[in-house]
C-alpha cells in the first residue's frame, strides 16, 4: 500500500509534493535541503552547516518511515559547487556508514539558494 510520509521534524514540502511516499517496503523521499523545520529558515552558510541539517533531515524522514540510514540503498546529492565536494563527503560518510549507491553533481542553482540536496531510496528487508 502507498503511503505519504510526513514528519515535523524535517522541512515541510514547499511545493505540490510530499517528503516521502512508501510503497511497500521502499520509500523514495523527496529532494532534502538544509531548512530546520523549527525556524523554517536555511541552517547555516557552510556547506558544512547545511550538510548536516540536510542528513538530519533526511534522518528525520527515515524515521518517520520506521527505516535508519541503514535501510538506503541509494542517494542523489546535488552541490551547487563541486569545490564542496570533499567537506560535504566527510559529512556524508559520517552518516551513510553502510555505503549505499550514490550520484553526486553538482548543478546550476538549488531551491532558496542552498548549497546542497540529498535525495533518498530505501529499501526495509
Amino acid at each position: 500500500m502507498d503511503r505519504i510520509i510526513s514528519t515535523e521534524k524535517a522541512p515541510a514540502a514547499i511545493g505540490p509534493y510530499s517528503q516521502a511516499m512508501k510503497v511497500g517496503n521502499m520509500l523514495f523521499a523527496s529532494g532534502q535541503i538544509p531548512v530546520d523545520p523549527a525556524t523554517n529558515e536555511i541552517a547555516g552558510t557552510t556547506i558544512e552547516e547545511q550538510a548536516q541539517q540536510v542528513m538530519k533531515n533526511v534522518c528525520a524522514i527515515l524515521e518517520a518511515s520506521a527505516m535508519s540510514v541503514e535501510d538506503v540503498v541509494k542517494t542523489t546529492c546535488f552541490l551547487a559547487d563541486m569545490k564542496d565536494f570533499a567537506a560535504f563527503n566527510k559529512i556524508y560518510g559520517d552518516t551513510f556508514t553502510s555505503w549505499p549507491a550514490r550520484s553526486c553533481v553538482a548543478v546550476r542553482e538549488i531551491p532558496k539558494g542552498v548549497l546542497c540536496e540529498v535525495e533518498i531510496i530505501a529499501v526495509k528487508r
